[in-house]
């Protein structure tokens, strides 16, 4: 470099800086820190999370796992007890650390399950309407564990997303609005709204591990989808909806319009595609993003029997909504929530809660310390978890050694659906020669043709069945048929007779060519009742 081109260089330099010595001299500004400024506050606006959507959020997880709850409460009998399909014996050979760690496995017993189902319950409760709300959460992601941990063959993608959410909410301030918890706090600002300029945000490791959660699953999917051919190619969703194990309330009335249906394909895939943007926008994008988000998972749930899933999705997306979403819902909830607020008044006195002994004090300021650490950490795991899953990093030996990143990605229907779809005969012969339908109860054909075989009862039954005929395991096949010669004995009281065998058959239909196959998964002879 010449002395000319130094000089010249220097030049810009000097008068940059005589400039931003003017500004702090006459105005009181310095352009640096102003710049960082707002750069703090770009990225408070992207990572932050409005106490109120924290709220909201906090309500919809506790509603969340009471559905779910009462879901798996019609089979409590078949999927978490010895007489159903996975015994604790069969639960220790396949998952030793799931039945050691279970609470739900110390015992094989209904009774003792349902009373499982009942603290959990409680907790969900609390956790809704935010009493004791940290140890609310505690509660419910031990128990949800647990529960998981004793059945996995009937887990799918939305049971990973709603422990991990319980995981980073407990992370949160969860009930520093519209909770219990904060009229017993006596907050000043607890019945105020906030300014709505998002000052008030939480922002910090634990908030960005929240938004994170939500966004990995649908940059996940969107690339395993692009790796595939219908999605790209607009076929996708037309592929599902022939697909009638998957039919909800309303699946089986979408019509059959190609140019609608491909519509939906390049629309859903859209969305994967941009969700990125629901951490890099604000404002009303971001609202616009996160709500069209939220109306096609609930269009889902009508539409596709995938369980609790499509309200797992809808609640990661609550905390992306900015403040003046949450203003609105407020003065529009006002005087309900002023009634159920002076209620949590009375129930709780007037006092404010005690500050409590200074060793308690000292334990909740080291936990607070802590928060944002963990937080961190478990934020650089998720995203390099599935960087790992997607094939875009590396995974360690030491990682690759205990697990396998790309067993646990987020493929729903990905890189293609299904091309074949997926029915169950369960067929009970009674001592008097009838045949009942040993999953359903009602009466089928003496010979019974593979074109009558039925959708699957719910789809954790589908999870289960189309697990072990992808793998027939007979140290699994015969619990199943075991719990199946009871039920159709349940079914054959009143009048068909005693239960003398029970016959299950996995049935796949191409939907391309219609072919048919059918897998015997087993046979087993029913004693007398």
């Amino acid at each position: 470099m010449t002395t000319a081109d130094s000089a010249g260089g220097a030049a810009p330099r000097r008068a940059a800086s005589r400039l931003r010595a003017a500004l702090r001299r006459r105005l009181g500004i310095d352009p640096r820190a102003l710049a960082a400024s707002r750069l703090r506050a770009a990225l408070r606006r992207r990572l932050g999370i409005d106490p109120r959507a924290l709220a909201a959020f906090r309500i919809a997880l506790g509603a969340v796992l009471l559905v779910d709850l009462a879901l798996r409460s019609r089979n409590l009998v078949a999927f978490y007890t010895d007489a159903g399909v996975l015994p604790r014996a069969t639960l220790t050979d396949a998952y030793p650390l799931g039945a050691r760690f279970s609470l739900h496995a110390v015992s094989g017993e209904a009774w003792a399950v349902a009373l499982l189902f009942l603290a959990a319950a409680l907790a969900a409760v609390a956790l809704a309407v935010g009493h004791r709300t940290r140890v609310a959460v505690v509660a419910s992601l031990l128990l949800l564990a647990s529960l998981q941990a004793r059945n996995p063959f009937v887990l799918n993608a939305g049971d990973t997303l709603l422990l991990q959410l319980l995981g980073a909410g407990l992370l949160c301030p969860l009930s520093a609005r519209w909770s219990v918890d904060a009229v017993r706090r006596r907050a000043p600002d607890a019945a105020a709204p906030p300014s709505g300029d998002g000052g008030d945000r939480v922002a910090g490791p634990a908030s960005a591990l929240l938004l994170t959660l939500a966004v990995v699953v649908y940059v996940a999917n969107a690339v395993e989808k692009l790796r595939g051919s219908m999605w790209p190619g607009g076929e996708a969703v037309a592929r599902v909806f022939r697909l009638t194990y998957l039919h909800g309330p309303l699946g089986g009335l979408v019509p059959e319009w190609p140019a609608l249906l491909s519509a939906a394909t390049y629309g859903w895939l859209a969305l994967l595609v941009a969700s990125p943007l629901l951490v890099a926008a604000a404002g009303r994008v971001r609202a616009a993003l996160a709500g069209t988000f939220v109306a096609a998972h609930l269009s889902m749930a009508a539409a596709l029997q995938i369980g609790v899933f499509p309200a797992i999705s809808a609640t990661s997306l609550l905390p992306f909504f900015p403040p003046f979403v949450w203003d609105r819902v407020e003065r529009a909830v006002a005087p309900a929530a002023g009634r159920l607020r002076r209620l949590a008044e009375r129930r709780t006195g007037s006092a404010g809660r005690p500050a409590g002994p200074r060793s308690l004090r000292v334990l909740r300021e080291g936990v607070a310390a802590a928060i944002p650490v963990l937080a961190a950490v478990l934020l650089v795991a998720v995203v390099a978890w599935n960087g790992m899953a997607l094939g875009a990093v590396e995974t360690p030996d030491a990682v690759a050694s205990v697990s396998d990143p790309t067993e646990g990605g987020w493929t729903m229907f990905a890189p293609n659906p299904p091309s074949t779809d997926a029915r169950v005969s369960a067929t009970a012969a009674t001592a008097d020669g009838d045949r009942i339908d040993a999953l359903y109860g009602d009466r089928v054909a003496r010979d019974r043709p593979p074109s009558d075989a039925r959708a699957y009862p719910t789809a954790r039954w589908r999870k289960l069945l189309t697990a072990l005929a992808n793998n027939p395991d007979s140290a699994r096949v015969d619990p199943l048929l075991a719990h199946l010669c009871d039920r159709a004995g349940g079914f054959a009281e009143g009048g068909d007779g005693a239960i003398r065998s029970v016959t299950v058959s996995a049935v796949d239909v191409d939907v391309r060519d219609g072919e048919t196959r059918v897998d015997e998964l087993g046979t087993r002879s029913c004693s007398a009742p």
